[in-house]
């Protein structure tokens, strides 16, 4: 399998020196519910497979540096240029520096991930339900040096709202915030909601002020082939998505 068929490269308009995107489920070595390129090493998976897998991950995406992993909690601490090999729980990191790779971990969470728009300033993001209201992607705008109307977005793969069912609390949360994130749920007939994270993430981008916002709608649990999905399977892997600066 060719490299470029390992992973999803960010469709966004971002300065040739920057390179960004998230990788595919598989391409390692795990096997059984991890099969096959799980990065998360905190999921029961084998120590040494996802050693191998991160090692991999490393090679096709011809990554400068390990990532700058972070032990995520749905929160929303932004950490900066964290020491290497150091696993800081954060749940957004940035770098103003050349060859450090930003990475945060999902399976079914929305990855997002900025650079300026001259590609000096760059970071990538955890973005889950609870994230988005408590407000990660705002904390991680506010910890940047570049003004919003100078920082490109893009979405990565996440859970679509046909398949993301939640309970009333969660659209309540939001509504609580902003009214009109209303239209960001869609009753179901069993009397709960399908949220669209994407649509809930894009409008708090807007609301930033930040509008080179790019990146498709997938579904991480609708294309089992293709990733991991926590709701869909209980037990999984993860993809990484990644932004780093040449």
């Amino acid at each position: 399998m060719r490299a470029e068929k390992k992973w999803i490269a960010a469709d966004w308009p971002a300065p040739d020196c920057v390179i960004a995107g998230a990788t595919l489920r598989f391409g390692g070595v795990s096997t059984g519910a991890f099969e096959s390129l799980n990065l998360g090493a905190h999921v029961s998976d084998d120590k040494d497979a996802v050693d191998e897998n991160r090692r991999r991950f490393t090679s096709f995406c011809e990554l400068p540096s390990e990532p700058l992993w972070l032990r995520q909690v749905h929160g929303t601490t932004v950490v900066v240029d964290p020491t290497a090999g150091l696993v800081p729980e954060a749940d957004a990191s940035i770098t103003r520096r050349s060859g450090v790779v930003c990475a945060v971990l999902t399976a079914d969470c929305l990855p997002v991930l900025f650079t300026s728009a001259d590609g000096a300033e760059l970071a990538a993001v955890h973005a889950g339900w609870r994230g988005l209201a408590s407000g990660v992607l705002e904390a991680t705008v506010e910890e940047m040096s570049t003004a919003p109307a100078n920082i490109l977005a893009w979405l990565g793969p996440a859970i679509s709202q046909p398949a993301f069912e939640v309970g009333g609390e969660v659209r309540e949360e939001f509504l609580a915030q902003d009214s009109t994130t209303d239209q960001h749920f869609v009753t179901n007939d069993r009397g709960r909601w399908q949220a669209d994270l994407y649509g809930l993430a894009r409008m708090r981008l807007s609301g930033l002020g930040i509008v080179h916002i790019s990146g498709r709608q997938y579904c991480t649990f609708g294309e089992s082939e293709r990733f991991f999905s926590y709701r869909r399977d209980g037990a999984c892997g993860r993809m990484a998505s990644f932004v780093y600066r040449r």
